[in-house]
């Protein structure tokens, strides 16, 4: 390996602005910008179409000659995602453009050096719940986190929705007897790609962190579960998708006979549905979904097209009634936005104006926390007595929808007492939009990567590059010491169920105990109930 990377740091050498690296598949070219090595839409994956639809992953096809590997590709079908108002659309940034389709096993990677200095390897796993997203927006561009922490950056596309999780395990017997975790098994392949390449590209095979948030965070959660990615992957970062439980075979099951009936076809002709156009089966998603009943744990169980609890492949629970053994030697930091649910109240025009009143509060929170709704609601009133009826539903959706999944999920991690835990709250408010947003989910993202030039002056106050620089160095120190500590955030003590000791993340960082510790026991009832 050291003579092969040697080879590859004098042929960059040669061409600083188009570097060039051998691949198992073949050789490809990226870009060299201020200072680091970019290649953008490297296959690590055949195309999923066709016989290939609802398969494991497989290799790609070998090339010849040089693959320009400059510009962003491979972006799954996406399924519709939810409604949001239109002045959003663009909140954090440009949107991805790249045309969808089922050729879309890539992964791009940022990296400072082609030698042999085994840097770390941050793997980044999109949001989308499952569902849509990509690895190509351009708030994801690592170039800054590679270049300002020397690390390696790899960004990953994989299949989403009914794609990558329609469970024909029941229907189709052996032969798609993988094909609910589909998506997850291509996350399994593109580290497997990122332990047999890391070397060329300057990184470290045995330093590999996997990160992502919303549901990258579930996605990181799911992994960290699975045996078959057991060794490929040595620290963890879940950022606002903390993920306790996914779907069982009897759900998963009742949801592909759904789109089935919907399709018009019957359990024996499969391959008509491997057949269809990517747009027919699209098409099936929504209906489908509305056919299920409400899952028994609706705060825990969060996705109906997603990882599947199989036995074998996810044997069981991911982190109920206890975290995974098969993850224990992964040091993890989890942490959630201080208002995540913001955005996704945005579309009401009652909370985005702030103008809903105190008995519809109660109706909505009730709706979820049942007759635990008036002591949760004393307690917001009492700690944020200033705050509009609308802010105070923003908090109590925030923890019932993320912070109690990973309250219970750091707390099962620290328990078992093999690697430590650091939880976080990135509480930092965007003044965007007059501040309606707050601290919304996925505002902390520009910070990781240290892209909030890509996300607008509107973001902008006089300490948040400051931050940005605080946030993405203590993410790097993680990835390469499996400790965030480093001289930018005070002490950060790890995460234990006798202090539940918090960083806060915002222009000024601090330590707080056990924060929201009054209802934090109460949240954990209503959710496991």
């Amino acid at each position: 390996m050291a003579g092969d990377v040697d080879a590859l740091t004098q042929r960059a050498a040669h061409s600083t602005d188009s570097p060039v690296v051998d691949t198992a598949s073949g050789r490809v070219k990226g870009i060299t910008s201020d200072g680091v090595h970019v290649f953008k839409g490297i296959p690590y994956g055949a195309s999923t179409a066709g016989a290939n639809r609802f398969m494991p992953p497989r290799k790609p096809e070998p090339w010849a000659g040089v693959r320009e590997a400059t510009a962003y590709a491979g972006r799954s079908p996406q399924a519709a995602a939810p409604p949001q108002r239109p002045e959003l659309a663009t909140v954090w940034g440009p949107v991805d453009t790249v045309t969808v389709g089922e050729d879309c096993l890539t992964l791009h990677v940022w990296t400072p050096g082609l030698d042999n200095a085994k840097r770390p390897v941050m793997v980044w796993l999109h949001g989308g719940a499952f569902s849509w997203g990509s690895a190509n927006s351009p708030r994801h561009d690592g170039s800054r986190l590679a270049r300002r922490n020397d690390v390696v950056v790899v960004a990953v596309n994989h299949r989403l929705n009914v794609f990558g999780h329609l469970d024909l395990s029941q229907i189709g017997g052996e032969r798609f007897a993988q094909s609910g975790n589909a998506g997850v098994l291509d996350l399994v392949a593109a580290l497997e790609w990122v332990r047999q390449h890391a070397g060329r590209f300057g990184g470290d095979p045995g330093n590999v962190t996997i990160f992502g948030q919303s549901g990258g965070g579930g996605k990181v959660s799911a992994l960290m579960a699975m045996p078959r990615a057991k060794g490929l992957f040595h620290k963890a970062i879940i950022q606002s998708g903390a993920s306790v439980r996914f779907a069982e075979r009897d759900r998963t099951t009742r949801l592909a006979d759904a789109v089935l009936k919907h399709l018009g076809l019957r359990r024996d002709q499969l391959e008509a549905l491997q057949a269809l156009p990517l747009e027919r089966l699209q098409e099936a998603v929504a209906p489908a979904q509305a056919t299920l009943p409400r899952p028994h744990q609706p705060l825990l169980d969060r996705y109906n097209f997603g990882p599947v609890i199989d036995g074998n492949l996810l044997p069981n629970q991911p982190f109920d009634p206890a975290a995974p053994a098969v993850s224990d030697d992964v040091p993890l930091m989890i942490g959630d936005t201080k208002d995540e649910s913001a955005i996704f109240l945005a579309p009401d025009d009652a909370v985005w104006n702030r103008t809903i009143s105190e008995d519809e509060l109660r109706r909505r929170v009730a709706a979820v926390a049942r007759d635990a709704a008036d002591s949760l609601l004393a307690y917001y009133k009492q700690r944020d007595p200033a705050a509009s009826p609308a802010d105070r539903l923003i908090t109590a959706l925030t923890a019932s929808n993320f912070a109690v999944r990973s309250v219970l999920l750091a707390e099962r991690k620290a328990a078992r007492g093999r690697a430590p835990v650091w939880k976080y709250s990135f509480d930092w408010e965007t003044p965007a939009f007059g501040g309606r947003l707050k601290a919304s989910h996925s505002v902390e993202v520009p910070f990781v990567f240290d892209t909030l030039g890509v996300i607008g002056e509107a973001h902008h106050k006089p300490q948040a590059q400051a931050l940005a620089d605080r946030v993405s160095r203590t993410w790097a120190t993680f990835a390469r010491n499996g400790d965030p500590a480093n001289e930018a955030i005070p002490t950060w003590p790890a995460y234990a169920a006798a202090r539940r000791a918090t960083m806060l993340l915002d222009d000024d960082c601090d330590v707080v105990d056990d924060p929201d510790g009054e209802v934090r026991p109460l949240w954990g009832k209503i959710a496991t109930g």
